[in-house]
């Protein structure tokens, strides 16, 4: 484009009107790559009508959400991506309920690409999961776990904590691509079956450990169920890497 701009400059009457003409056009001769960033209390809470029609609407529009899995910037209120058990302000006694799982309701649409990421983790996988969104042709939505000191963790180890994080199961990375072909399976899980504990991550953060503190039996309860959301969400996960599913033969709908 630059190149181009160069040139345009350069010519001489009797051209030259038309090359300026052509210059004020010059920046909408390129494809331009739109992406829509926020945070989960954005995306999973206050905004998520607003995602949830951008995401329906076909247009090609790219969405990364940085979950941070709490109100990071308006002082650490629960949001609906705050996971089950974790303390945060309107959940001091833990979260009771489980996290809300947005990257499955888009995929519901068919035609979303959708990714969940953690560069700490596998930052291959981000690289191509970002370079997949960018490339589809249609809605795609981005799903980033986030370190953040709401946490009550260690910032300095965030690369090595989103790592236990997909370890645990707590996070798994996946993918699903609308685009294949009739045989093929749009849902790819990037993550290894969790080898740690849910626990053994959780006591890593402050916002979990609290809860152990002031309220031990409350906690184990709490724990054990967020357990149980891991080994079901994973046993779901990895049904639908078996799943067989194309977009229709007329393509996006526009």
């Amino acid at each position: 484009m630059e190149t181009l701009k160069k040139q345009l400059k350069k010519f001489k009457e009797p051209d030259a009107n038309k090359a300026r003409d052509l210059l004020s056009l010059a920046d909408n001769l390129v494809r331009k790559s739109v992406w829509i960033i926020g945070g989960d209390g954005w995306a999973y809470d206050i905004g998520s009508s607003g995602v949830d029609h951008v995401l329906a609407s076909g247009h090609n529009v790219n969405l990364l959400v940085l979950d941070t899995e709490v109100y990071s910037n308006t002082g650490g209120q629960t949001s609906k991506a705050t996971p089950r058990g974790a303390i945060a302000k309107f959940s001091v006694a833990g979260k009771r309920s489980g996290k809300k799982d947005l990257g499955m309701i888009a995929a519901t649409y068919g035609n979303v690409y959708v990714a969940q990421i953690a560069i700490g983790a596998n930052p291959n996988q981000t690289i191509k999961a970002l370079t997949e969104a960018e490339a589809w042709d249609g809605p795609s939505i981005v799903i980033a776990y986030s370190t953040c000191i709401a946490q009550g963790i260690d910032m300095g180890n965030s690369m090595s904590h989103m790592s236990a994080a997909v370890q645990s199961g707590f996070w798994p990375l996946y993918r699903y691509h609308p685009g294949h072909g009739e045989d093929e399976r749009p849902f790819k899980l990037d993550s290894k079956a969790p080898t740690i504990p849910f626990r053994d991550f959780a006591m890593n953060e402050a916002r979990f450990r609290m809860l152990e503190r002031r309220d031990p039996e409350t906690a184990k309860y709490l724990f054990d169920l967020a357990q149980d959301d891991i080994d079901e969400r994973w046993r779901l996960y990895e049904q639908l890497t078996q799943v067989k599913r194309s977009l229709p033969s007329g393509g996006l709908d526009r």
